[in-house]
């Protein structure tokens, strides 16, 4: 099941008017939904969806040329095959080359549960090519209340959530639209403190296939030890997938350990454009004796500081100017002060009103071995509070 592969929907409930309410950390995969082995392709010519369960072969009266469905297939000519609990609209019959990139798809929520293809790609091909349209269909014949648009460039889905963000689809009936997170990273806990990221790697190889990184952080206390968690990078969502089903099914003991193993909360993408304006750094790994003042002392020597926050072994430094801010992240990251090597980069903003985090990922931070979001410890991409 879809749930079991990716966290493309983290809470797959549905709301009080029958579709999936909208999450915009959604998650997605270019991969099939089983993460397993794929059924075959089933074609579709007509408006009513079938199930995996049910459906071995072309549907019958739905092929009349007079339905929707039929219509939009001939007006575009994509095709429509149903696979693995979703429903495949594209990719385009003129389109030459590889498929596109990460960060051209967009997540659709609070989709109607008997709205299908030909109300929704009307509305979005206005925004830009579009590649493929994903609908999750569950067993009643029903959509699952979201679905996944691939466009052809990365423009034209930036584009779709500005314009198709809350668009009044039916009357009363606003979908919710976001960028889509591929994510390829699972958070690995119950690790003993006293390995090192290379003995990580190695054990996690041998076990898992696909690993690119691990990332791992050294503890405020002593840096010497690990925090008891790491993140392990792999080369595809599929992987990360596999690797995540293999992990959580209690038979895998690393270091005589069971491991606490689940995706890690998708990195938050930010506009280039909003970037570009930034003027506060983040510093990670400090010295939980590393006082603020001492941070100011040493940032002031590239560039005026405004003022620093520090919570633990991490910190905020604002500058004036956002020129100010990139001298003193190219002078001082990777640096030593009060002997800890220190990591600096470009703080992340983010709106918690409309980046909120997971209720998966919020009831994980209670746990022990688990706690790796601020104040205590950062997610492995900063990002700023909007309040601050």
């Amino acid at each position: 099941m879809e749930e079991e592969c990716s966290p493309k929907i983290l809470d797959h409930s549905l709301g009080s008017d029958g579709a999936s309410p909208f999450t915009n950390t959604s998650t997605s995969s270019h991969e099939d939904s089983s993460c397993g082995e794929l059924s075959p392709e089933k074609p579709l010519w007509g408006t009513a969806p079938v199930s995996d369960a049910s459906a071995e072969s072309p549907l019958g009266s739905e092929k009349h040329p007079s339905t929707p469905i039929a219509r939009l297939m001939e007006r575009t000519g994509y095709s429509i095959v149903q696979q693995n609990g979703q429903r495949r609209y594209g990719p385009p019959p003129d389109w030459e080359g590889e498929a596109p990139s990460r960060g051209c798809e967009v997540f659709v929520g609070k989709i109607p549960r008997d709205c299908f293809e030909d109300e929704l790609v009307p509305v979005f091909d206005k925004m830009g090519k579009i590649y493929e349209l994903r609908l999750m269909m569950d067993y009643s014949g029903l959509n699952r209340g979201y679905a996944f648009v691939v466009y052809g460039d990365v423009s034209s889905a930036k584009e779709s959530v500005r314009q198709l963000n809350n668009y009044e689809i039916r009357k009363g009936r606003t979908l919710g639209v976001c960028m889509s997170v591929d994510n390829c990273r699972l958070f690995v806990g119950g690790i003993p403190k006293k390995v090192t990221k290379e003995d990580i790697i190695l054990e996690v190889q041998k076990v898992t296939e696909g690993v690119v990184d691990v990332i791992v952080y050294p503890s405020a206390a002593d840096k010497t030890k690990n925090r008891g968690f790491a993140f392990v990078e792999y080369d595809s969502h599929r992987a990360a997938a596999m690797a995540r089903r293999k992990l959580m099914n209690g038979r895998v003991f690393l270091w005589g350990h069971q491991l606490a193993v689940d995706w890690a909360e998708p990195e938050l993408e930010v506009d280039e454009e909003i970037m570009a304006q930034v003027k506060v750094l983040y510093i990670r790994n400090l010295m939980l004796s590393t006082a603020e003042s001492t941070i100011e002392e040493v940032f002031s020597r590239h560039a005026p500081v405004e003022r620093v926050k520090k919570i633990r072994d991490y910190a905020f430094v604002h500058f004036h100017a956002k020129e100010d801010a990139h001298k003193a992240m190219n002078a001082l990251n990777g640096t030593l002060l009060d002997g800890a090597e220190i990591e600096v980069m470009l703080a992340k903003p983010v709106n918690k009103d409309t980046y909120p985090r997971t209720p998966k990922f919020n009831r994980m931070a209670t746990l022990p071995a688990v706690s790796f979001i601020p104040p205590s410890t950062p997610p492995p991409t900063p990002s700023l509070p909007s309040s601050w």
